[in-house]
Order: structure tokens, then sequence, then C-alpha cells
């Protein structure tokens, strides 16, 4: 009788571990490694480092990160140096996928830019009714204002309201830096001058640049919609199909949409599910 039980044991004893074996197993994908191109604002703003760890755990996959501006990222997707992109300027994806280097495009996210400046506001803009008048305002003053210069989503937004406003930004109180959002912060803080940012990455790191402040915001033209793009098999064979799927589901399922808006920084909400 007690080696019937000891022999029971042990079968199921096997029977653990080779069903535990077998989940390892299915944890482990053939290609492991996706490489993600992003922006700044996803990696600078603390999201990534808190949602990626989630899925790698979960999935077996390991995700390396390239943070850039959009345009930059789109860029590694095109010479196929990637398998996905997660960017926010819909004009550049559109191009992108039309052009055939995406497989699959879909909504993730969105939140607001953002106009910072001294806290004293020289240029006034906090009266402005809209994002065109704020940006007049700064150019008939020519109070200083740091661009990114980098073809990233937000160098991209702040271009198209100088074009709203009809003025081509340009003299000694325009700097075009070509660094990050966080840089590019940093800078208007030394410099006392404007910027265009998002909102995440003011989030995170405002209490190093303690001479700004939002100066005007809630004009619709500053939504900030991100989008997540597969890279095209078609195009490069090399990429990593079903790692790239895998992280966009991730990011696009119930999973992924409670992790977005459950992030937070200072108590307050960096992104928005659509």
């Amino acid at each position: 009788m007690k080696s019937s039980k000891r022999l029971f044991v042990v079968l199921c004893l096997v029977r653990l571990a080779a069903t535990g074996l077998a989940a390892q197993v299915a944890l482990a994908p053939q290609n492991p490694r996706i490489k993600l191109a992003t922006t700044t604002s996803t990696d600078q703003s603390g999201l990534l480092g808190s949602m990626l760890p989630v899925f790698e755990k979960k999935s077996g996959y390991k995700v390396d990160i390239v943070a850039v501006g959009t345009g930059a990222s789109l860029k590694i997707g095109e010479r196929g140096d990637c398998d996905i992109v997660l960017v926010h300027a819909r004009a550049l994806e559109d191009a992108f996928m039309a052009a055939g280097w995406g497989s699959e495009r879909r909504d993730v996210m969105y939140n607001d830019f953002i106009v910072l400046g001294p806290k004293d506001d020289p240029a006034g803009i906090g009266k402005s009714r809209t994002a065109r008048e704020a940006f007049a305002a700064i150019a008939v003053r020519k109070a200083s204002f740091v661009s990114r210069g980098d073809n990233s989503g937000t160098d991209v937004k702040e271009k198209d309201i100088w074009k709203t406003a009809a003025i081509a930004p340009s003299g000694s109180w325009y700097k075009e830096a070509g660094q990050g959002m966080s840089q590019v912060i940093a800078m208007s803080d030394q410099l006392s001058a404007y910027t265009l940012a998002d909102r995440a990455t003011w989030l995170a790191v405002k209490g190093s640049a303690p001479g700004l402040a939002i100066v005007f915001e809630k004009d619709p033209i500053l939504l900030n919609p991100y989008g997540i793009i597969t890279v095209s098999q078609a195009k490069w064979s090399h990429v990593n199909v079903a790692g790239a799927k895998a992280l966009m589901d991730f990011f696009t399922g119930a999973e992924g949409k409670a992790l977005i808006q459950s992030y937070k920084i200072g108590g307050e909400p960096c992104f928005f599910i659509f």
C-alpha cells in the first residue's frame, strides 16, 4: 500500500514537472528578440519601463528599445532595422504605410501637447484663445523659442502650428536643438524660452526645470495620438513578424490598455485610450 502511494506521488510530480516544462517551452519564442523603434516621450515618460516587463514576463520575448523621434523611428523601419514602431505623427505614419513599409497600423493611445514657457510668460501667450495666436504672440515679441528640430512628432506638430499662423520662424530668437524632448525642456529652462512639449515628458522631468510652467494648453489642435505599426515582411524578410504582432496585440489589447490608463506620474495620468 505504501509503495502504491509512493508511486502515485512520483507520477503526480512527474506530471507537474512535464506540465511546467511544456509551459516553459510555450513561452520560448523561436525568435525571442523584438526591436522597437519609438519616440522619446514613450521612453522618457517611463511608460515603456512600466509596461514592457509585464509583456516580457508573459510572452517570453525581450524588447530592445531605440528611443528617437518619430521621423527617425520610421526611417529605422524603412531600413528594416526594427520590427515595430510606436510613434505619434499621423501624416508620417500614413506615408509610411502608403509606401508599403508597414504591414499593419493600429491606434494605441493619445495625450496632448502643451506650450511651456517662463513662469512670468513675457509674451503673454496665456491670454491666447488658440495655439495659432499663442505662437503668433511669441513671434511678434521675438521671445526665445526652442524647437526640437528633429522631425519628431512634436517637431511636426510645432511646424504645423507655425504654418497655420502663416509664420516661418527664423532669427536669433528661434533655436532648433536637434535633441530629444527632455533635453529641449532643459535647454528652454536655461534660456528662459518657450517650447512645445508632450505632456507625459513634462510630467516626468518638470522637477528639473523649475523656471518653466505650462503657459498654454487645451486647444484641440494640440491632440497627440499615437499609433503602432509592424514593419512589412514583404520589404524585409528578416523582421520578427511573430514578435511584432505579439507586441502590437499587447499594446492594443485589454491588458495593455489597462496598463496605459493606470500609468501616472505624480498622480496625473499621462496617456489615454481611444
